[in-house]
């Protein structure tokens, strides 16, 4: 099972080589990785995916709250959340395909941020599948070059009635 963790920790020096090593001593691997600063210039969010059971997860959370610069660890996953990837993908393009890839990102909500006579690259935020479906998409283009930064997660806020709300309500349920 896939499971999202977030980390609070102390802005300092060695602080991701210190949960970094964690993970490596104990055999776990992180299948994402982002890190941050958060609105607190002393504190970074950390945001980890790792696969395993609850036993894998519960121990992984037993010994980052043992690090010492770990302020707050949480299971994102455990609660309804928002998660999103960033990619920057740079593609072959011949002539007459412009057209062609503009559309696909268009269906996709993505940017062409730059364009050379021979490549474009373009940038897509949203869920692993939507991204995932993107680059199958790109394949036949010829992928140049591709670039994605770790799964960042959310946990949704609670309204007074104790419902998961915000723009969810108003908006569908396209972009949850």
């Amino acid at each position: 099972m896939r499971h999202v963790l977030s980390a609070t920790v102390q802005n300092v020096p060695g602080v991701l080589a210190h949960v970094a090593g964690m993970f490596a001593s104990r055999g776990f691997n992180i299948d994402s990785l982002a890190v941050g600063e958060t609105d607190d210039p002393r504190l970074s969010r950390m945001t980890f995916v790792v696969v395993g059971d609850d036993r894998v997860l519960e121990q992984v959370r037993k010994q980052l709250e043992k690090i010492v610069t770990v302020v707050k660890v949480d299971d994102v996953s455990s609660r309804d959340h928002v998660e999103r990837d960033l990619m920057l993908i740079k593609v072959r393009m011949k002539p007459g395909q412009r057209a062609e890839i503009r559309e696909l990102a268009d269906i996709f909500r993505a940017r062409i941020v730059d364009v050379s006579p021979d490549e474009v690259m373009v940038e897509i935020s949203g869920q692993e599948k939507k991204i995932e479906a993107f680059i199958d998409l790109m394949r036949p283009f010829g992928i140049v070059e591709l670039v994605r930064t770790g799964r960042i997660a959310m946990t949704r806020s609670i309204d007074r009635k104790g419902q998961g709300g915000g723009l969810r309500k108003y908006a569908g349920e396209a972009e949850a």
